[in-house]
Formats: structure tokens, C-alpha cells, sequence
């Protein structure tokens, strides 16, 4: 059932009404709503503890609503999916602010309170200062604003991720994942290998190759590359490398809004570039997890905690086996390769390095590592830290991420090319 407030709002005097009575909000006015609302977004799938591969499929929903909002007052781009016409005279701001919150409560609703203040404040900043909006403008902004994300939300409804298929256990044979230690827990989202894609032609178009057989030279080196580096208890891998680890760790898609935005704030782009940029972005790393999902469930290829605890039985005489290995990280509950970090990292890298320049300062936070700040001169250093990562973590082979960061590269640049096309000449 789809949640909708639009007869709540349509007047907007009371609205404001209701923003007044409201304690302890921020009075300061937002710059611009794009990046503010993605920051809420980002605030409210951690507050419901949503994974990175869920996390890429809401964020895609909420950019996605947000831009063809905007894009539908202004028509400087090809919709997205909702092409309708706005209403005359519509607050671009407003728009963006409804369809951010619209779409975050169909997918949170539990959240409601939450997302009711920060729509409240965003309203009451529209409405006032310098830059004010009439009640009527932003009346309509609200209405269009929900109209569009009820329909982006309708869309998504069928995309296949719902409902889950039965548990997934993998195999037993040389190679084949299976639960690992220490939750044993069957497959994460296999369904996500299926879900009908945003802008790639299926989820199979960018499938790599596949994992090198066990008995391979590239297996041996990536064999013993993460049982020595990625090890709990690992003496080659450095105090950095073991912060790298564990700051990747964090949810992925939500870093990448973080840098986005950090760029953005940079570079001052407008409310119409920023509802595009998140859109592209977010799109890119949806349909990254699609593809890395869909290879991931078709290999079905075993992670190193096994390969490494059943090194006796891949028929390699050089992976020595060790029945005790841990990884540093608890290793995720699904397939190997390819790599879902190293193939979303560069998706989401490819949309920035059509908006901005490859060596753009950025400097993230994760989750996982409260109060560190890790700095990057390029991008593509980014890339390759969230790449690196999983190997340092002891969870991926080399091999996965390489092959993830191919796919990747190409999702982005698909997006790139053919997603929100500039109309009728604009730019």
C-alpha cells in the first residue's frame, strides 16, 4: 500500500502552521535540498540497518524520484521513468523535498517521525529567508513532488526484489560457496540477480568471465595472497591496511553519496546538476549490484575462509591448507565473485568522473570507523582502497575484485551514456 500525505499538504498555510509547532529543529535554512535530502536518506537506511546491497536499490528510488521531479518542472533532461506533466508555477525545492521524504516513507515507514521533522524544517526554509518561495508555488512543488515518487515507487514495486526465494545453500564441491562461519548463514538477496535493471539491457550484459579454476597459477597467487594478508592475525598487513579494511566496510553506496556530495559542496553545483549527478550515481550502483549479483549466484564460486580451511581438497599442490584460518572480517553470507565493493566503487566513480575532475580532493567518513577521516587526492584512489579492502579483510580474492571493478566500469559508463539524455539539445 502506498503511503501518501499529498492531501495533507496541498495547503500549505497549514503546513507551515504545523512546522511552527514543531520543537527543536534546525532553523538554519539548507543550501540546497538535493544534497540535503540525500544526507537524510543516508541518516535513515543506517538508522534501520539496511545492507549496502539493499541500501543501492533505495537511494536508487529516492535519486531517481527527486530528479524527475526537478527534471519535470524544468525539462532540461529525459525523464528517468516519471514523465508527466508538472503543474504550472511548481517549486522546484518543494518538489525535491516531497519526493525525497514520499519515497524514503514508502520504503521506511517506521521512520515517520524522523522524516516528518526533516521535511517540516526543509518546508519552513523553502518558505522563508532570503530566497523564499510563495505558499502556492511550494503547494504545487508538494504535489507534483508526490505524484512522482508514488509512481517511481509503483514502478520498483514489480522489479523482483519481493518476495525472497527459498534459502540458498550452494554446494559442497570443490570450489562451490557455501555458509560460512561464523553465522553459516544461507545466501544473501539471490533474488537481486534478477531484478529487472534501471539502465542496462539485463543483469547478465556485463557478466565477467568467471573465477580462475582452483588449480590455476592466478588461484595459487590469490590463494596465498589473502591467507597471509587478510588473516585475523596477519604479520604482513599493516596497521593502515587493516584501518582500510575495516573502513570499506561500511556501507558501501552510502560512501559513495558521502564523496558525491563532498564533490559537489566543492564544486557548488546547482539544485538542477545535483538532482542529476545523485540520480546518475545511484542508478549506476544499482544496477552494479544487479550485475555483480547475477554473476555472483551464476559462479557461485567459494570464499577464502573455506578455500583456505579445505585447502587439502582443490587437488592445487601449492595452497596449504589451514583447518583454523579467520579472516579479519566476518565474511559476508554470499558468493565470492565477483566482488560487490570493487564492482559498485567503480560505477558510482565513473558517474563522478563525468562531473568532476579525476583528481578531486575528497575526504570520507564511514560508519565503521567512528570519528576517522580518510583523505584521497583522486577517485580512482578510492576505487582502489574499497578494491584493496576486501582483499586486506581476508574476504574476497584478488581475482573477484578485478573482475568486479571491470563490470563496474562498464554499468557506469552505460549510464553515463544513456540515462537522463539531455533534451532537445540542452545541456
Amino acid at each position: 500500500m502506498l503511503v501518501s500525505t499529498t492531501k495533507i499538504y496541498l495547503n500549505f498555510a497549514a503546513a507551515i502552521a504545523v512546522a511552527f509547532m514543531i520543537t527543536g529543529l534546525s532553523s538554519a535554512a539548507m543550501a540546497d535540498e538535493i544534497t540535503d535530502w540525500n544526507r537524510i536518506a543516508q541518516q535513515a537506511l543506517l538508522n534501520a540497518a539496511s545492507s549496502p546491497v539493499v541500501s543501492t536499490r533505495s537511494l536508487a528510488i529516492v535519486q531517481v524520484s527527486v530528479f524527475d521531479a526537478v527534471n519535470g518542472i524544468e525539462r532540461r533532461y529525459e525523464p528517468i521513468h516519471a514523465d508527466m506533466d508538472a503543474p504550472r508555477g511548481a517549486s522546484r525545492r518543494a518538489a525535491a523535498v516531497q519526493a525525497a521524504y514520499a519515497s524514503l516513507l514508502h520504503l521506511l515507514p517506521a521512520q515517520l517521525v524522523f522524516l516528518d521533522a526533516q521535511r517540516t524544517a526543509s518546508l519552513n526554509a523553502i518558505a522563508s529567508g532570503r530566497a523564499a518561495e510563495t505558499s502556492e508555488s511550494i503547494a504545487r512543488g508538494i504535489e507534483w513532488g508526490q505524484a512522482v515518487a508514488d509512481d517511481v515507487y509503483s514502478w520498483r514495486l514489480t522489479d523482483g526484489s519481493t518476495p525472497a526465494p527459498p534459502p540458498f545453500m550452494g554446494g559442497l564441491g570443490v570450489g562451490e560457496w557455501r555458509p560460512t562461519p561464523p553465522g553459516l548463514l544461507p545466501g544473501a538477496l539471490p533474488q537481486y540477480g534478477h531484478l529487472i535493471p534501471w539502465a542496462i539491457a539485463a543483469p547478465e550484459q556485463f557478466r565477467p568471465a568467471g573465477p580462475p579454476s582452483v588449480t590455476s597459477t592466478q588461484y595459487t597467487a590469490d590463494y596465498n595472497e589473502v591467507a597471509a594478508i587478510g588473516r585475523n592475525t596477519s604479520l604482513t598487513r599493516t596497521s593502515d591496511q587493516t584501518q582500510i579494511a575495516v573502513f570499506w566496510n561500511g556501507n558501501t553506496p552510502i560512501m559513495w553519496n558521502r564523496a558525491a556530495r563532498f564533490a559537489s559542496e566543492q564544486r557548488h553545483l546547482t539544485l538542477s546538476q545535483n538532482s542529476r549527478l545523485f540520480a546518475l550515481m545511484n542508478v549506476a550502483m544499482a544496477d552494479a549490484v544487479i550485475a555483480c549479483w547475477e554473476a555472483k549466484y551464476h559462479y557461485n564460486f567459494w570464499r577464502p575462509i573455506t578455500a583456505i580451511r579445505l585447502g587439502s581438497t582443490d587437488g592445487n599442490p601449492d595452497t596449504t591448507e589451514d583447518a583454523a584460518w579467520t579472516p579479519l572480517l566476518t565474511t559476508p553470507n554470499h558468493p565470492d565473485y565477483p566482488s560487490g565493493h570493487a564492482t559498485v566503487s567503480p560505477a558510482a566513480a565513473q558517474v563522478l568522473l563525468s562531473y568532476f575532475d579525476e583528481n578531486t580532493a575528497l575526504t570520507l567518513t564511514s560508519e565503521t570507523t567512528p570519528g576517522i577521516e580518510r583523505q584521497y587526492t583522486s577517485f580512482s584512489q578510492a576505487v582502489q582502497e574499497a578494491f584493496d579492502a576486501r582483499i586486506y579483510g581476508g574476504i574476497h580474492f584478488r581475482t573477484a575484485c578485478l573482475d568486479g571493478r571491470a563490470t563496474g566500469n562498464q554499468v557506469g559508463d552505460l549510464v553515463v551514456a544513456t540515462v537522463a539524455q539531455p533534451s532537445h539539445g540542452n545541456d
